[in-house]
């Protein structure tokens, strides 16, 4: 089914607040951004994340970002919960994809109630839900918007493969949300593959910021080609500034309809100034410092962020 374009950047996003923060062992093996040992059980880990996330939070709305918060369940422990994007991503037609994860114990991440708020209690309208969950049965994954970067203005989707984000499924969901989809290879500096496609690229609406050494040579080019051909400017970054999360940037839009760039603040100091220059000539750059969710996670800023793209119901807050 043909499906219009829709709008890169949304003035809304979604936050989980987590109910206990920390290092998850499950992960830790096919996401060489984790830094921290994850067997510590460190209250200050907690606490330290929410101080970060609720200065982010901050930093967001005062820029004029819709933040609805929502707070994980206590129970059972979900030590990611604090990065939405990997199980729902939002579209301008209505359409909420939920996503099969590779770690069991992000699944339940996956929460109805939160969409049910959505609409209920946010004025949020949710046309229609595409279930890719079940494919976990066939240990068959794709984390949302950290195995999928979207160019939703132009429909396409790119993606690096790992143990994260299956081919096949990469194929089902451009046959069902109508994108074209450029499949990647892309690692490291140690050559592991790399995890999730958004740590090492980012898409604004005419910019592209990108680790373009991460990938594999053959395909460097044809990737460039198609970022620039559909009218983006590549920011290319290094091996470095992609581990210190320069890739895992979001662009946004204010409720006066300025352009944002969030990301965290190790990101920001990690860039140039000819890099600064030419990201500011086109949006606003806002960071937050989240040191603490950034070594224990493996994430950033990006991945903690689900766009909300979804139409308002009628008479509800910013409705047409």
């Amino acid at each position: 089914m043909a499906r219009p374009a829709e709008p890169q950047t949304s003035s809304s996003v979604l936050m989980i607040r987590p109910a206990r923060f920390q290092s998850n062992p499950q992960t830790a093996e096919s996401n060489r951004f984790q830094q921290q040992d994850y067997s510590s059980t460190d209250d200050g880990d907690h606490e330290r994340a929410l101080v970060e996330f609720d200065n982010l939070v901050a930093t967001l709305e005062a820029v004029g970002i819709e933040v609805v918060v929502f707070d994980d369940a206590p129970e059972p422990h979900t030590p990611d919960s604090i990065f939405p994007n990997n199980w729902l991503s939002m579209h301008a037609d209505g359409t909420v994809v939920l996503y099969p994860m590779m770690a069991s114990n992000r699944r339940p991440e996956r929460r109805a109630d939160i969409l049910g708020s959505l609409s209920s209690d946010h004025g949020f309208r949710i046309e229609q839900s595409i279930d890719l969950s079940p494919f976990e049965a066939e240990e068959k994954y794709l984390e949302g918007t950290g195995s999928i970067v979207l160019d939703r203005q132009n429909h396409i989707a790119y993606a690096c493969l790992s143990a994260r984000t299956d081919a096949d499924l990469l194929g089902e969901f451009a046959r069902r949300m109508d994108y074209e989809m450029v499949v990647l290879a892309a690692a490291g500096e140690d050559g592991a593959a790399i995890y999730h496609t958004n740590v090492m690229m980012c898409i604004g609406v005419d910019f592209a910021v990108v680790c373009s050494a991460s990938i594999k040579e053959e395909q460097r080019q044809a990737v460039l080609d198609r970022l620039q051909g559909a009218g983006h400017e590549v920011v290319d970054i290094s091996y470095a500034q992609m581990a210190s999360f320069a890739g895992n940037m979001l662009e946004l839009k204010s409720a006066s309809g300025g352009r944002i760039l969030a990301m965290s603040s190790q990101a920001l100091n990690s860039l140039t100034a000819e890099q600064r220059k030419t990201l500011s000539r086109r949006t606003h750059i806002v960071a937050a410092s989240i040191d603490s969710i950034e070594k224990s996670s493996g994430g950033s800023v990006r991945c903690m962020l689900a766009e909300i793209h979804l139409p308002r119901n009628p008479g509800s807050r910013d409705s047409e």
